[in-house]
């Protein structure tokens, strides 16, 4: 069902045969939440911009139109014109981020839909018929997403419940598959491993359900709150512990820096909200960062989103009439900007398979992530870029004061001098590509041998990382002398 066509250190090439095709991997999956990727993008176009999985939500689905509805219509794959592989989410984490409104018990939660305030139960078995109505290629077993801030006895009970709630799944799977009425009688079943950012419980989980022969393995519970290192981490604790003969996928992320180092550590399958939802608010992904096309420069820019790129938005479209259809409105401009950044997506989960299949993924990681920071080192102002200049540092080295960070409100915790994941990942700007924040009196570098030439100042006087009124205030105030930085 799952082979390895080629491996470069960790990195998978593979190939995973369903009912509804076969999926070459890694792949990052389409968000479809209510069987539709949001951003007027319908099924007809995903094949041109290569998607190979559609992604629904099976809790939005129930609520809305019913799962029984779509069953009497033929299933999810008939429902919306779609004859590639579906996976369907579970609907746990929809579930379990309702926390005011739901209760949960051995045999599954109570909740209120968020729609008309409803009482729903949905325990393991319940989202298994839910599934089975919706007649997807893959089935997300039944979990809970437990805070990464919860407890570790919180933590410990709930994986113990997500383990004997998987067992009940595939029990589940099982029946429904041999009914006469089922639709997708071959429809497969993933389990998923949760454990917060605890190494040992995550490790004991994985090895528990690996050994329940499933069809494929996620890693859950990531990309909502924890850092970046931490997730990368737990990947690489996780990994070694699930079979070799199946898939992992990675739930929720992510961005395309997220995408290339989970790669590396073995990862096949993902899904994120990120291109759709940034593309409806204008932000489109390139090989050198992402662009806001509000920006005010795009305005008379007459060339598309990236020179090169074969997507409908690039092929016909350029940057200063998108610009136009965003800022009046017109729901063209969010379609666009939708289908660049899924097949901007899709095209690199192609370049990751001929890397790994050339044996140069390392090196093709390397330079896509040097590209992405092209962009995202110029969030910055004049004053670090003339200081990086005086100390002889690159684009990748940039800082800011935070001094000057009050008015930014660019994903930064003004009390906590930082930046703030949650508000970048709502950006979809990894961390890594933000400068780094310093104080004041930093000493940022020293002035180089050639500026000091330029200058005809003293080569090495230490280069401090503060705006000028800031060190102006530090010399006024007696702190600094003239000619000490």
């Amino acid at each position: 069902m799952f082979k390895v066509l080629a491996k470069d250190g960790n990195a998978k090439r593979g190939e995973f045969t369903t009912v509804h095709g076969k999926i070459q991997t890694p792949v990052f999956m389409n968000v479809g939440t209510a069987a539709a990727i949001k951003g007027a993008v319908a099924a007809e176009d995903l094949k041109t911009i290569k998607t190979q999985v559609e992604l629904s939500n099976t809790y939005h689905l129930h609520v809305r139109p019913g799962d029984k509805v779509v069953k009497k219509l033929g299933g999810l794959h008939k429902f919306m014109n779609w004859d590639r592989p579906i996976l369907t989410d579970s609907g746990g984490f929809q579930v379990f981020s309702l926390a005011g409104l739901r209760k949960i018990k051995e045999e599954g939660v109570y909740f209120n839909s968020h729609v008309d305030g409803r009482k729903i139960f949905m325990g393991p078995e319940e989202s298994m018929q839910i599934q089975s109505n919706l007649a997807s290629t893959i089935a997300m077993a039944f979990d809970e997403c437990p805070s990464s801030v919860a407890s570790r006895q919180y933590i410990e009970n709930s994986v113990a419940r997500t383990t004997r709630w998987l067992e009940r799944c595939k029990k589940e799977m099982n029946r429904l598959n041999g009914l006469e009425d089922t639709i997708n009688k071959n429809q497969l079943l993933f389990g998923i491993n949760q454990g917060g950012i605890y190494d040992d419980i995550r490790v004991e989980q994985a090895k528990a359900i690996a050994d329940m022969d499933l069809d494929g393995y996620a890693i859950g519970g990531l990309a909502v709150g924890e850092s970046h290192e931490e997730m990368y981490r737990i990947i690489e604790k996780v990994e070694p512990h699930l079979p070799k003969d199946k898939p992992i996928y990675l739930m929720g992320v992510g961005t395309p820096a997220n995408i290339l180092e989970a790669v590396e550590r073995g990862v096949d399958f993902f899904d994120c909200v990120y291109p759709s939802r940034n593309g409806r608010h204008g932000h489109v992904y390139t090989n050198a960062g992402k662009l806001n096309l509000f920006n005010a420069k795009y305005e008379t820019d007459s060339r598309p989103i990236e020179e090169g790129c074969e997507c409908p938005a690039c092929k016909y479209h350029s940057r200063a009439y998108i610009r136009h259809l965003l800022k009046a409105k017109e729901m063209l401009g969010m379609r666009l900007c939708v289908l660049h950044n899924l097949y901007f997506y899709n095209t690199m989960m192609e370049e990751i398979r001929d890397a790994i299949e050339a044996g140069n993924y390392a090196e093709y990681k390397a330079k896509k992530l040097e590209g992405f920071k092209e962009n995202g080192a110029k969030f910055i102002h004049d004053a670090p870029y003339v200081l990086a200049h005086l100390a002889g540092l690159s684009a990748k080295d940039m800082f800011v004061d935070w001094g000057t960070m009050s008015g930014w409100g660019l994903g930064y915790k003004v009390e906590e001098k930082c930046w703030s994941k949650e508000q970048l990942d709502i950006l979809g700007i990894p961390e890594e590509m933000m400068p780094r924040i310093v104080k004041p009196w930093d000493i940022i570098g020293h002035l180089t041998e050639e500026i000091a030439q330029e200058t005809g100042l003293p080569a090495g006087i230490p280069i401090c990382g503060g705006a000028g009124d800031t060190m102006q205030s530090m010399i006024g105030s007696g702190n600094m002398e003239p000619g000490q930085a």
